[in-house]
């Protein structure tokens, strides 16, 4: 029956459980410390608790497990017993955990991150909690949203891009920047803006924002461009979030000026003269024209052509190479030959009108042929071009050369004409022949090129001219040159990442890639530094510290493309400038300073001691005091603390301060410390006796009083402390009929009776008690004179006082007190007895004389008790009628509690 029961109830059971799952939506920020306050569940659930309305005896406890410790539940720690739930240790970082692009889930159990929508609710923490016992039992959905801050500055995914601009670009040109910076934060703490740190004038930045938010930057042209005055622009583009305070990123923007042809060939002249033997054999080189374009590439490719007003006989007698421009002899020329020919030549650009440029050409009819020369290049030539390597060494020889007369009637000489370190000498053993040879070595960047001629000429003055051009090939014998072997930097503290520095700029007068320079860094150049290997642009990615590093001093390099190649190195100094970011520091935050009272004025107290760790007027550093300023003045300078005044402990025992510290930086930084004086206690006061208040008191003492029994008091304060405040009582001199009846307590100031008084005990007792400190050096005391009066009433108020007016003959006893030892009952019993030894001894010398005695004794209280209701008495209780000693004696008691 029961297993039927079960399985009767068991669903229902499951359904009631289901129906009581509940769900909690909390938010918090990424990046929380450990124990950050997420929310209670107990409180938010509205479960009944020990504190409710329940008796806790009746309330089962609750307790809150997760229904599984998966990987979501390792940034949160739940308290079992309290429902509250906390941040674990693992910080959380919304960035790691959602990515939004990709909607991507982290499961754990039955704990996920998950993330579908750009909203700030996308990245949700899901926990499972389980409440029981089973009466209270639930299953509970916890929804944690993970808010962005702003952790993240933006990057750029490369640290270099490229941007190609025609030079014809109209104004407000748009260009897409493809790389635009990436931040993994979301909403305004993403990238908001983009600008350039160098816009030279003629480029600004837009941002664009599509449909799903993402923003582009575009380039904008604002002013005209010409490649051919400067063909390339290297500025810094940064980016900007929007975060408080915003974060930037940076990347380096090179924008090439792209070449069109807006350039057409020139002549540098418009005419040339040639002149031309008659005789000259062919393929002589007559004249060689050349125009220039500033385009680039096929923008400046130039062909060269004949007019069409050229005739064609002298097309035919002189050839036109198209690419160089060179005019050459095609046929020979005879009797019939035109003496003067007009040659108009045309530079052709692509879609330009061409150039124009006429060489005239004389030919010189010659009765004889002229020498010959005749060239035997040993050095690489092409079309009359010789080409040597610079540094090649001495004498290198460059053409042998035959000078001969076709005729062979004339003697031929020779000779070398022209500038440049080369030489023509015979060559033995052979006749006409010569050898062209270099004088010394060659220098590219001195000088590229060479014309030289070999002259030759017969005994008819009759001369011949063979021009040579040596052209110099550039050799990697230059090492890039910086324009500063010592470069010398500065920049500001707490700078923006990725800041720039500086551009080096390195030359190297090798032509071609010999003479392009690369720049790297030193190995001893610090990792956050950075230097562009191509534009030489200096950067720092991190921000600097003056206080944890002032001086940087590290070598770059500049590295050429030769083979090998050849570097040069210099020296970067960066100071890093200081900025007030430090505030003053106290050594401690809590002074404390042990001063004696009666501290004399303007006395040094102690040292405030205060550092700023910032450098100039920025640490320079000012105290003063926020409260006490009346009491108490600081030194700025030194730090000391003075008091203005004495100081007396039993006004105020300690001072507490507020000093703060501001530094000189604009603005100024601030600090402060708290600075607690405590004054050591001297002995400067003496016991106040509070009770009795007068030596002209008196109290009735009933001659019945028991011994051992209390009479009254003295009560004495002492405004010092310590041991200078334990107080002392003695009695220092006395007297009356028998004064040794009474005692004092040393430690409580208690005056008792020792003895049973008698008949003959009548009368007024005067005890003069010192009241004495123990402090040191010198204990200091107070006196107080008790007056006792024995007698079963006061009739004679009058005669008492008169008495008490009386300077009283009273012998001072110089005893010290002894309360630190007790003194014993058997000591009081032998001080007590002596008076009792001396009667006895009278008694025994006769009875008449104590019958006598006793006789006066009664005759004085009578004659006491007529002059007391005239008269007042200064009195701690009036003593009208019947005195209550009960009340006598309470009453100085409460005295005591002052």
């Amino acid at each position: 029956h029961l297993l039927l029961f079960l399985l009767f109830v068991g669903p229902f059971n499951c359904f009631a459980s289901y129906s009581r799952a509940t769900e909690l939506f909390y938010s918090l920020n990424e990046g929380l410390p450990a124990g950050v306050l997420i929310g209670s569940l107990a409180r938010d659930l509205r479960l009944p608790t020990a504190g409710g309305q329940h008796p806790a005896s009746l309330q089962p406890p609750l307790s809150f497990t997760l229904a599984s410790h998966g990987l979501g539940g390792q940034y949160v720690q739940l308290d079992n017993r309290s429902g509250e739930l906390h941040t674990s240790a693992v910080e959380i970082d919304r960035e790691a955990l959602c990515v939004e692009s990709s909607g991507a889930t982290i499961l754990g159990g039955s704990a996920a991150v998950s993330s579908s929508s750009p909203s700030p609710e996308s990245c949700l923490l899901l926990l499972d909690v389980l409440v029981l016992p089973q009466e209270y039992f639930r299953l509970v959905k916890v929804k944690i949203a993970i808010r962005d801050v702003n952790d993240n500055a933006p990057r750029f995914p490369v640290p270099h891009m490229h941007l190609s601009v025609p030079e014809n670009a109209p104004v407000n040109t748009r260009l897409a920047i493809e790389h635009p910076a990436l931040d993994p934060d979301m909403g305004t703490n993403g990238v908001q803006t983009y600008r350039l740190r160098d816009n030279y004038g003629v480029f600004t930045l837009d941002v664009e924002e599509n449909e799903n938010g993402e923003r582009t930057p575009y380039l904008i042209v604002m002013g005209a461009l010409d490649r051919e005055t400067q063909d390339e622009y290297v500025t810094v583009i940064v980016a900007e979030d929007g975060g408080t305070p915003p974060l930037v990123g940076s990347a380096t923007l090179t924008i090439g000026i792209s070449d069109i042809n807006d350039n057409c060939p020139q002549f540098n002249d418009s005419q040339l003269n040639v002149t031309l033997y008659g005789n000259s054999s062919l393929g002589t080189h007559v004249a060689t024209v050349h125009a220039v374009d500033m385009d680039l590439g096929s923008n400046a490719q130039i062909t060269y052509s004949y007019s069409q007003k050229v005739p064609q006989p002298s097309r035919e007698l002189f050839h036109l190479n198209e690419s160089t421009g060179a005019i050459t002899l095609s046929t020979k020329v005879d009797g019939d030959t035109l003496r003067l020919h007009r040659l108009i030549i045309l530079g052709n650009g692509p879609g330009c009108i061409p150039a124009v440029i006429t060489v005239l050409v004389t030919i010189i009819k010659v009765m004889m042929r002229p020498p010959e020369v005749v060239p035997r290049f040993i050095a690489n030539e092409v079309e009359g071009v010789v080409f040597l390597k610079e540094l090649e060494p001495i004498n290198t020889p460059i053409a042998f050369f035959t000078i001969k007369d076709p005729d062979e009637k004339y003697k031929v000489s020779c000779y070398l004409d022209g500038d440049g370190p080369f030489r023509l000498s015979p060559y033995k053993p052979y006749n006409n022949e010569y050898l062209l040879e270099t004088t010394k070595p060659l220098d590219f960047e001195t000088q590229q090129l060479y014309e030289i001629s070999v002259v030759a000429w017969n005994s008819e003055g009759f001369r011949v001219k063979k021009v040579i051009k040596v052209q110099v090939l550039d050799d990697n014998d230059n090492s890039p040159v910086f324009s500063e072997q010592l470069i010398e930097l500065s920049i500001e503290e707490n700078n923006v990442p990725n800041a720039f520095l500086t551009k080096l700029h390195a030359t190297d007068a090798d032509s071609g890639e010999r003479g392009q320079v690369s720049y790297f860094l030193g190995p001893d150049a610090p990792s956050y530094f950075a230097l562009d290997k191509t534009t030489g642009v200096l950067t720092v990615s991190t921000q600097l510290d003056r206080e944890e590093k002032e001086k940087y001093r590290y070598t770059v390099k500049a590295v050429d493309s030769g083979f090998p190649p050849r570097e040069s190195i210099a020296t970067v100094t960066i100071t890093v400038l200081d900025k007030n970011d430090n505030s003053p520091r106290f050594i401690n935050k809590d002074f404390s300073f042990f001063v004696p009272e009666n501290f004399p004025g303007f006395g040094e107290i102690g040292v405030i001691s205060v550092t700023d760790a910032d450098a100039g007027q920025n640490g320079w550093v000012a105290l003063s005091v926020l409260n006490g300023s009346d009491i108490f003045v600081i030194d700025t300078g030194k730090g000391v603390l003075r008091a203005k005044v004495s100081l007396d402990r039993e006004q105020q025992s300690s001072y507490v301060l507020w000093i703060e510290a501001v530094d000189g930086g604009d603005p100024a930084l601030s600090s402060t410390a708290k600075i607690t004086i405590l004054l050591l206690d001297i002995n400067d006061n003496p016991p106040l006796v509070l009770f009795p208040q007068s030596n002209m008191s008196y109290l009735l003492v009933l001659p019945s009083t028991l011994p051992g029994s209390p009479i009254t008091e003295v009560y004495a304060v002492d405004k010092d402390t310590g041991m200078n405040a334990v107080i002392a009582y003695s009695i220092i001199g006395r007297r009356g009929p028998r004064p040794e009846s009474f005692r004092i307590d040393p430690k409580t100031g208690n005056i008792t009776l020792e003895e049973s008084l008698m008949q003959n005990d009548y009368g007024l007792y005067r005890l003069l008690v010192k009241v004495s400190d123990h402090g040191y050096p010198e204990p200091l005391h107070s006196t107080v004179m008790v007056n006792l009066f024995v007698n079963d009433t006061v009739s004679n108020e009058s005669y008492i006082e008169s008495l008490l007016r009386k300077e009283p003959d009273i012998s001072v006893e110089e005893k010290q007190p002894q309360i630190s030892i007790e003194p014993t009952h058997k000591k009081m019993e032998s001080a007590s007895c002596m008076p009792t030894l001396v009667a006895l001894s009278i008694i025994s010398l006769g009875s008449i004389a104590l019958v006598t005695g006793m006789g006066i004794y009664i005759c004085l209280r009578k004659g006491k008790k007529h002059h007391r209701a005239d008269e007042n008495l200064e009195v701690q209780i009036p003593l009208n009628g019947r005195i209550n000693l009960h009340m006598l004696e309470k009453k100085p008691m409460e005295i005591s509690n002052i």
